[in-house]
């Protein structure tokens, strides 16, 4: 039975990696203390078999003792019988334990990420994410591994340290010494294993960065003939991985050569000793045998330790990229004593650039800074804090819970997510609408022929990023998107920049239509958009220099003259050029 994710993961100790991993040991505390009984039971029932052949060879084959020979065959079957059995338990519940730290750390990385939000690309590149989101995250919960067999391992070393001491002071003194001996031998390996596994997941996270932008801009990077250079780098980055997984590859080798050499040697010498006690009478020929298979046993536990010891620098790496995501903060975020904002329709005001968006009203914004608008965009759908702040309604918006905030007022992005999905999915909005309105949207966006165009109409699978459309038929779909959602205010960033002369006309006749009664903020330099606008406000240096109908700043403010016209203004030119770009 799948173990099902956590109604609430709870919150994680992301002070350290080391604290991260111990916070997921203590979160299932008592499936963990099962795992490690388990394990102990295992890795004993292993190593108590020896122990059952040497009464079997002193009390029964060289006393001539049927009788005892078969009561230890009973025993070593009947152990052999439990050992398998608790071994199922033990893979078990350590297969649970794995996958519950691996479901409650993909639990609270994408809970951070979406508190995020559209801060994060500017914090954490994608090839980041995608590997926290992959790789680090079997790795982190592999470590838990440890608890289980690893303390079995712990445990196994101290019960034959026990059974051949009560054999050879000397034997056993041996194999205490032994087992650190081989940690020792091993450790420094370790330490180089971590820093070679550091810089590899760098390196990592870097390529997949690099191939995710290849792939979504494969389409741009064509058009301006740029797609061998960056593939060539792209292979560079690659061929430099590659070397630096053959650097975790030799240190891993020379881990993995230690933990069988070394035991190899740990037996040979061990066997040897014990060979010259049996020569001088010191110990038995059943312990003799009985001292063998206590040092060939042991291999199974130390195997065990240096492959936690392996698993646990992985680990450690992994869960510091982890905990690095999880200490980020969204640029903005709910205050103490967060509330409701006005009841119904309000007008939307901000003072650092002086606009006031009447409610209900259709505004467009004008400005030859495209960075100026899309920071007022930001500043206007709290997507960043301002002083001072931004009013609804005459409350701050930083007074409203964030939740109110993205519910009420959206902004639209012209290059806003586009999930993979059927297109009559992609158009929904949290709130369900009927068909009339998506039908009413798609109309507004002049994409009724975008639905007739597909094989299944709204029911066609659309990929990720919607590459199967074109720039135009993206921008018109997350138009209608935003449309779909009816939010009480809606704030477009150059809807129509990527379509043709008649398709904007047509969005621009039905958009007013469609959000009337709505509050609606257009930043556009597009004049049949300025045009239906009831308010215009031109920006100049990221402040309102002038507002007004369109036709009213046509004749009275050259500036804005020239920059709708696209530099008919000698002195506008350089402004106008950037706009067109």
């Amino acid at each position: 039975m799948a173990l099902p994710p956590h109604p609430d993961p709870g919150q994680p100790d992301s002070r350290s990696p080391g604290r991260y991993l111990w916070w997921l040991v203590t979160s299932q505390p008592w499936r963990v203390l099962r795992g490690a009984l388990w394990g102990s039971l295992w890795m004993s029932g292993v190593v108590l078999e020896p122990f059952l052949i040497r009464g079997a060879i002193d009390d029964g084959l060289v006393a001539g003792d049927r009788g005892a020979l078969a009561w230890w065959a009973a025993a070593m079957a009947a152990v052999g019988l439990a050992t398998a059995g608790v071994g199922v338990l033990r893979h078990r519940t350590m297969t649970f334990v794995r996958m519950d730290a691996a479901y409650r750390t993909v639990q609270v990385v994408t809970r951070r990420v979406a508190r995020l939000g559209a801060a994060l690309p500017g914090r954490l590149a994608t090839g980041e994410v995608v590997t926290v989101g992959t790789t680090d995250i079997q790795h982190v919960s592999r470590v838990l591994t440890m608890t289980g067999p690893g303390v079995g391992a712990l445990v196994a070393c101290g019960v034959v340290a026990v059974l051949v001491l009560a054999i050879s002071p000397l034997l056993g003194a041996l194999i205490v010494l032994g087992v650190p001996a081989v940690a020792v031998a091993v450790g420094p390996l370790l330490g180089r294993l971590r820093q070679a596994e550091t810089e590899y997941r760098r390196q990592q996270g870097g390529l997949t960065d690099r191939a995710s932008d290849i792939v979504t801009g494969l389409r741009v990077l064509r058009g301006i003939g740029g797609e061998e250079l960056f593939a060539g780098r792209y292979r560079e980055l690659s061929q430099a991985l590659r070397v630096e997984g053959y650097r975790v590859g030799a240190v891993t080798s020379w881990v993995r050569a230690l933990a069988v050499g070394v035991p190899t040697l740990f037996v040979a010498l061990v066997t040897w000793l014990a060979a010259r006690m049996v020569a001088q009478g010191s110990i038995a020929i059943g312990e003799l045998v009985a001292v063998y298979a206590y040092a060939a046993v042991l291999a199974v536990p130390v195997a065990f330790i240096l492959e936690a010891g392996h698993d646990l620098i992985r680990g450690l790496v992994s869960a510091r990229r982890v905990v690095t995501l999880l200490n980020l903060r969204p640029d903005v975020d709910d205050r103490d004593g967060a509330g409701s904002g006005p009841d119904g329709p309000a007008d939307l005001r901000d003072p650092g650039s002086g606009l006031t968006v009447p409610a209900g009203q259709f505004v467009a914004v004008a400005s030859a800074d495209l960075a100026t608008v899309a920071a007022l965009a930001d500043r206007l759908g709290r997507y960043t804090d301002s002083d001072p702040e931004v009013t609804f309604g005459g409350v701050p918006l930083s007074r409203l819970a964030l939740t109110e905030v993205r519910r009420r007022i959206l902004v639209a992005e012209p290059d806003a997510q586009i999930f993979a999905g059927t297109l009559h999915d992609l158009l929904l909005p949290v709130h369900r609408v009927d068909e009339t309105a998506i039908a009413r949207c798609l109309r507004a966006a002049s994409a009724e022929d975008i639905v007739d165009g597909l094989p299944d109409g709204l029911d066609t699978p659309i990929g990720t990023h919607a590459r199967t459309l074109s720039g135009g038929q993206r921008q018109r779909v997350r138009l209608a998107r935003a449309l779909a959602a009816d939010p009480e205010v809606l704030i477009l960033l150059e809807p129509t920049s990527a379509v043709d002369a008649h398709t904007e006309a047509a969005i621009t006749d039905r958009l007013r239509a469609v959000r009337s009664g709505r509050t609606t903020v257009v930043a556009t330099t597009s004049p049949l958009l300025l045009d239906r606008a009831e308010q215009v406000a031109f920006l100049v240096g990221g402040r309102v220099a002038a507002t007004g109908s369109h036709a009213e700043l046509l004749a009275g403010c050259p500036d804005y003259r020239a920059l709708v016209t696209r530099g008919t203004e000698p002195e506008a030119a350089p402004a106008a050029a950037g706009v067109q770009s």
